[in-house]
């Protein structure tokens, strides 16, 4: 290519050609450059390509690389990293084949035709290479990447299924990837390739932003291979590779950790999954996932409307209902009060419409029931058909109801503070059979009271199901702080250490918004007690904890903390009443003692405060 500056030293220069002011040369420099690149061997290709790289993700949509030869470029240079290990190993273009698999993901992320554009250059075979592992994780990386790109658009697809590898490839690696990032890269800090390193910080990093960097892409490399699976779980026939279960019970577990909050990871996959009738036989024969979509469905993820939709679509198969109704109906219960997730409007409607159904066209014998979970179904029935009674009944027979439910509920308060736990969580639900349904703040208050009581009293399955009840019924949903801090700890009383973080950190951050003195952070500072559950539970839920234990639980200091066992110099039970029973320092909350129920359009809150002083209901805070 001839040189378009006199004051540059490099023939050819890509960042001269850029610099060309005539429209029709700079194209024609342009296509020219894309076409001879791969077959050069100059030094200092790489500064082009990292040029290229930061175009690619600026302007994604800009067709005029596309048009220009951009893909049969990229093509050539992977192959070429490829095949000659000696002009890979020299000079710094061993970042070139990393770049190029990069640039080819980029431009084909929103624009189908540019995928097309894509697949015609012949991207997909040096491609499937990289996700072979030909290179390292590092490329593999990109590849599923820029692969998912491709894979996501309905013109392309059938050209990424053709390569029948290419689904079974993407299934070892969300399987394996987090366990080859910690063995090849985390592990052992001496033994890194110093181009990873470059590529993870930029060049401005030490060894712990490298660390923070590689599990982050390691838990992107597992989220992206499961969005590229998740192409091919839309196609009926690719559900027999994909349902297999020492694939499908790992998902729930592929959760993206922290660093990778924005992706739906396992739980995205399961839901197309159960989205067909042969997906739904698999993961209804599971027990474990359903014990996990159960467990998540009740968490305040931003993927929680998932779970509930894979367990009502179970539920609406008759093939798999009798299998899932025992494990499935005890959350959906829980769940029904929610209105309004995401875009579902009225799910908690849909979840009762669903579980009447299941009582209506419940069998026999094996495929019957449990008492206990007809009793839930029923219970949940009557509460609504009591919501409806209410609606018709006269205001002041409401209030009354409501003056009632205080005074039991203040009942319980003070038997609480005798530290009578049993004798209170049965006064809290009296009150809760006598509060009317519409008076949703005083129920959060029970709820939340109850599930306090049954920490202490060590049932954290039925303090579980009282939180996420509170939390359904608030507003805005799974907002209440107490609610979740309650809940937190009855997870980390059952070892889950995952959903116990999750609310964990949401009750801090629901605290650092409280208007509550009992609830807001003194000087932005975290509570103490949450702080060490927080802590704790990163601890017990950090991304590499299953490859480092495997592998010997070598890693860089500060990162992850101590792997192996639990704490056992801070207390697991941080509780948000015990100070009021013990006093014993521990508790920076108390309990809930919200009163005032604006959205009763009943209620008349000021004759209720001059009938009860809450001045004199100190006890517990409640």
């Amino acid at each position: 290519m001839d040189k378009v500056s006199s004051d540059c030293p490099y023939p050819g220069c890509f960042f001269c050609v850029m610099k060309e002011g005539n429209p029709s040369k700079r194209r024609a420099s342009i296509l020219k450059f894309f076409r001879e690149l791969p077959s050069q061997d100059d030094d200092g290709q790489v500064l082009p390509i990292s040029g290229l790289w930061n175009t690619a993700m600026a302007h994604p949509n800009d067709p005029e690389f596309i048009e220009l030869g951009i893909f049969e470029c990229m093509a050539a240079l992977i192959w070429k990293g490829l095949k000659n290990r000696r002009w890979l190993s020299h000079d710094q273009n061993i970042y070139i084949p990393y770049y190029a698999a990069h640039i080819i993901g980029s431009y084909t992320m929103n624009m189908e035709e540019f995928a097309a554009s894509a697949v015609h250059a012949g991207v997909i075979p040096p491609l499937v290479e990289l996700l072979r592992g030909r290179l390292t994780w590092v490329e593999q990386r990109v590849a599923v990447r820029a692969l998912g790109h491709l894979a996501t658009y309905a013109s392309t697809f059938p050209a990424v299924a053709s390569h029948g590898e290419i689904l079974e490839l993407s299934i070892q690696l969300a399987m394996s990837s987090l366990e080859i990032v910690y063995s090849h890269f985390y592990q052992y800090v001496d033994r890194r390739l110093s181009y990873h390193c470059d590529l993870l910080t930029r060049g401005m990093g030490g060894v712990e932003m490298e660390s923070r960097k590689a599990e982050e892409w390691a838990s992107q490399l597992q989220c992206w291979s499961l969005q590229l699976i998740n192409c091919f779980a839309f196609k009926p026939e690719f559900l027999p590779t994909i349902c297999k279960p020492e694939f499908l019970m790992k998902l729930p577990g592929m959760w993206g950790g922290l660093v990778n909050e924005n992706s739906p990871a396992g739980i995205g996959l399961l839901r197309t999954v159960c989205h067909h009738k042969l997906g739904r036989g698999p993961v209804a024969g599971c027990p474990s996932i359903i014990e996990s979509l159960c467990n998540i469905s009740r968490s305040s993820d931003d993927w929680q409307y998932m779970t509930i939709d894979c367990l009502l679509w179970l539920l609406q198969d008759p093939s798999t209902c009798h299998k899932v109704v025992d494990k499935a109906v005890p959350a959906l219960v829980d769940l029904a009060e929610i209105t309004t997730l995401g875009d579902h409007k009225k799910l908690g409607d849909s979840i009762v419409n669903v579980l009447e159904e299941c009582v209506q066209s419940q069998g026999t014998g094996r495929n019957s029931f449990s008492n206990r979970t007809k009793e839930l179904i029923e219970e949940l029935l009557s509460s609504r058909q009591r919501l409806k009674w209410e609606k018709n009944m006269p205001k002041e027979d409401l209030h009354i109801k409501q003056a009632a439910a205080l005074v039991v509920k203040l009942e319980g308060n003070s038997l609480f503070s005798s530290g009578n736990i049993s004798g209170a969580a049965s006064k809290y639900s009296e009150a809760l059979a006598l509060c009317p349904m519409r008076s949703k703040k005083e129920r959060v208050v029970l709820y939340s009271n109850r599930a306090q009581c049954h920490l202490l009293l060590q049932q954290p399955l039925a303090a579980i199901s009282d939180a996420t009840r509170a939390l359904c019924l608030h507003n805005p949903l799974n907002r209440h702080a107490k609610s979740l801090w309650r809940r937190a700890q009855a997870y980390d009383m059952l070892g889950f250490a995952k959903e116990s973080l999750l609310d964990a950190i949401l009750f801090i951050n629901e605290c650092s918004q409280s208007n509550d003195p009992d609830l807001s952070l003194r000087q932005n500072k975290v509570p103490d007690y949450a702080e060490r559950l927080v802590k704790k539970q990163m601890r017990a839920a950090w991304l590499f904890r299953e490859a480092a234990i495997k592998h010997g639980g070598v890693h860089c200091e500060g990162d992850a903390g101590d792997i192996y066992g639990r704490e056992t110099d801070d207390s697991e039970w941080e509780t948000a009443s015990e100070s009021d029973i013990g006093n014993d320092g521990r508790d920076e909350m108390g309990n809930d003692d919200d009163d005032d129920d604006d959205d009763s359009e009943w209620k008349n809150d000021d004759e209720r405060k001059e009938k009860y002083d809450k001045s004199s209901i100190k006890a517990c805070g409640r």
